[in-house]
C-alpha cells in the first residue's frame, strides 16, 4: 500500500457508511434507521491521477462519489458535540465498488470494494478546524458530466458527519490517520473503460470566507485482468437486481418492467382504460360514491389536448422566509430529490399553494423527469421555460413565470400529503387530466370508477346519436322507460 498523496499518516483501517444520504435512500427506496459500517482494506487506497482496472469479464464497475474524513486525533467515546474536534481534514474520496462480485461478499464489499486502487483519496485535504460539517458540497462528474451534486445540511444527510464519528468511536477507538467514507449521494451509476471519474469536495472556510477545495481526484478506468478461478472462490455473476442497484434504476440497466405490469403498479390495461375514460366521467361517478372534493381547480395544461395519467408523487413547497431558504433552498434540496427518484408512470404533484408568482419547474427538471419515464407534472404554482417544458412532458399548471422558485417558494418536503389546487393528494393516489382539469382518485376505487366511466360514456354516446337524429331529451337524457329498453337491446346486439 502506498499513502495517497497528501495523507499525513499511514491509515490503520478505512471504514465506510453504507447509506448516509436522503438522496441515496430515496434512490434505493429503503432508509436506514441507524448507521450501519463495512470496512475497506488499506491496500485499496489510490491517489488522484492513478487508473482503476475494470477485469474483464465484468460490467457492474461503479463509483461512489464521497467525503473522506482522516481522523487527526484520538477518538473513543466522544460525543457528537465534541467528534468534529477529532477529524484532521476533509477530502475527496471515491467507494469504487464491482457489482459483478458484491454477491457473495453478503454485506462485507470486501470482494467488490477492496480490490486493489478502488479507494481513491484527494488530491488536497481541506483543514477540518475551519468548515462547517454541516456545509460540505460533493460533486462528481463522468467525462466532464455532472452527474452527483449534493450537500451535509440536515435536510440532506440522514445521519450527520459528527454523529457518524460519535458512533463508530462507542464500538472502536479512530487512530490518527483512519478514514471514514461518509457514503455517497444519490447518482451513482456504472462506469466503463475509457471513461474519467472526478469527484470534488468544497466548502468555506469558517474563519477567512474563503473558498476551499479537495481539488479534483482524478481515476480513469482501463481494463484489468479477469482471470479468476472458481476453484478458489466465488467468480463474478450478476442478477437483475445487482444490474439495478449498480446502475441506479431498472430504466437506466435497461432492465424491463415486471411483465404484465405498468409503471408505477398500474396494470397496461387499467392505464389505457383511464387514458379512454374523460375526466368529467370519472368526476361524476366519484360525486355517485360521495367523493366531492376530488378536481385540482385553476391548472390547464401548457398543451391544449394533453391527457394524463399516472400515480401521485408529491412535492411539498413553503411560502419562501429567506433563512429557511438559505438552509433548505440549496443544494441537493426537496425539489431535486423528488424530481431524481421518480419511478416510471408517476405524476409530481406540487403543492404551491396556488401562488402563481414563481416557477416551480424548468427545463432541465422536466428533462430529468422525462428520463426517468414520469408520466407529467401537476402543480398549482408557475412553470418556468413554459415553451421549452411543454414539448418534453405533459404539465397542468396555473400560470407561465420567469422567476426561479426562490422568490416565493421555499421546496420542503416530498411523499407526504400535500393540498394541490384545493385537492388533497396522498402519494399512489391516481391521477387524470385533460382539456376538463385534473382529477385525484383513490387508489383503492379506480377500478370500479373507470369501469362504470367507460360505461357510462358508451351509453352517453348513444343518448347523443338519438338527439342529433332529432329526439327530444326527455326521458331520453339519461335514458328511462322505452328509451331505456331500446338502449339495452342496442348494448345486447353490439
Amino acid at each position: 500500500m502506498s499513502t495517497p498523496a497528501g495523507i499525513p499518516v499511514a491509515p490503520g483501517k478505512v471504514i465506510a457508511v453504507h447509506v448516509a444520504y436522503e438522496s441515496r435512500a430515496a434512490q434505493r427506496g429503503r432508509r436506514p434507521a441507524q448507521p450501519s459500517y463495512f470496512l475497506k482494506a488499506t491496500s485499496s487506497l489510490a491517489s488522484s491521477g492513478d487508473t482503476i482496472d475494470r477485469p474483464a469479464g465484468t460490467s457492474l464497475l461503479a463509483f461512489e462519489g464521497e467525503i473522506a474524513l482522516v481522523i487527526g486525533t484520538r477518538a473513543r467515546h466522544v460525543g457528537p458535540e465534541t467528534a468534529w474536534s477529532h477529524v484532521g481534514s476533509v477530502t475527496a474520496s471515491n467507494d469504487f465498488g464491482l457489482y459483478d462480485l458484491k454477491a457473495p461478499d453478503k454485506g462485507s464489499n470486501l470482494r467488490s470494494k477492496s480490490r486493489d486502487g478502488y479507494t481513491p483519496l484527494g488530491p488536497e485535504l481541506i483543514p477540518a478546524a475551519e468548515v462547517d460539517p454541516a456545509a460540505l458540497r460533493i460533486r462528481t462528474w463522468v467525462n466532464g458530466e455532472i452527474r452527483q451534486d449534493d450537500g451535509t445540511s440536515a435536510q440532506q444527510l440522514i445521519f450527520p458527519l459528527t454523529r457518524i464519528i460519535a458512533d463508530l468511536s462507542q464500538h472502536l477507538t479512530l487512530e490518527p490517520g483512519d478514514v471514514i467514507l461518509t457514503g455517497t449521494p444519490a447518482g451513482s451509476s456504472v462506469v466503463a473503460p475509457g471513461d474519467l471519474v472526478e469527484v470534488e469536495v468544497t466548502a468555506t472556510s469558517t474563519r477567512t470566507g474563503r473558498a476551499l477545495s479537495s481539488g479534483r481526484l482524478r481515476t480513469e478506468v482501463v481494463d484489468g485482468r479477469g482471470d479468476f478461478d472458481e476453484r478458489l472462490g466465488s467468480v463474478p455473476a450478476i442478477t437483475e437486481s445487482l444490474q439495478e442497484d449498480a446502475w441506479g434504476s431498472r430504466e437506466e440497466a435497461g432492465l424491463p418492467l415486471a411483465e404484465g405490469t405498468a409503471a408505477a403498479g398500474l396494470s397496461e390495461e387499467l392505464r389505457e382504460k383511464l387514458l379512454a375514460a374523460p375526466t368529467a366521467g370519472l368526476s361524476a361517478q366519484l360525486r355517485s360514491r360521495g367523493l366531492n372534493n376530488i378536481a385540482i381547480d385553476g391548472v390547464r395544461a401548457l398543451v391544449p389536448g394533453t391527457k394524463l395519467v399516472g400515480t401521485a408523487k408529491t412535492l411539498r413547497f413553503v411560502p419562501n422566509r429567506e433563512d429557511l431558504f438559505k438552509s433548505h433552498g440549496g443544494g441537493y434540496n426537496a425539489q431535486k430529490r423528488a424530481f431524481d427518484s421518480l419511478a416510471p408512470g408517476e405524476v409530481v404533484v406540487i403543492e404551491a399553494r396556488g401562488e402563481p408568482g414563481s416557477g416551480t419547474l424548468g427545463d432541465v427538471l422536466a428533462l430529468r423527469a422525462k428520463a426517468l419515464g414520469a408520466a407529467g407534472v401537476v402543480t398549482d404554482g408557475g412553470v418556468r421555460d413554459s415553451a421549452e417544458v411543454a414539448g418534453i412532458l405533459p404539465v397542468f399548471a396555473t400560470a407561465a413565470h420567469p422567476a426561479v422558485l426562490g422568490r416565493k417558494h421555499v421546496p420542503w418536503e416530498s411523499d407526504v400529503a400535500v393540498a394541490c389546487g384545493g385537492a388533497t393528494v396522498l402519494p399512489g393516489d391516481v391521477i387524470v387530466g385533460d382539456d376538463d382539469g385534473v382529477i385525484v382518485i383513490p387508489r383503492d376505487l379506480v377500478e370500479e370508477v373507470v369501469d362504470a366511466a367507460l360505461a357510462k360514456e358508451i351509453e352517453d354516446g348513444w343518448v347523443a346519436e338519438q338527439v342529433a337524429a332529432g329526439n327530444p331529451i326527455e326521458g331520453l337524457f339519461p335514458p328511462t322507460g322505452e328509451w331505456k329498453s331500446r338502449f339495452e337491446a342496442w348494448k345486447s346486439s353490439r
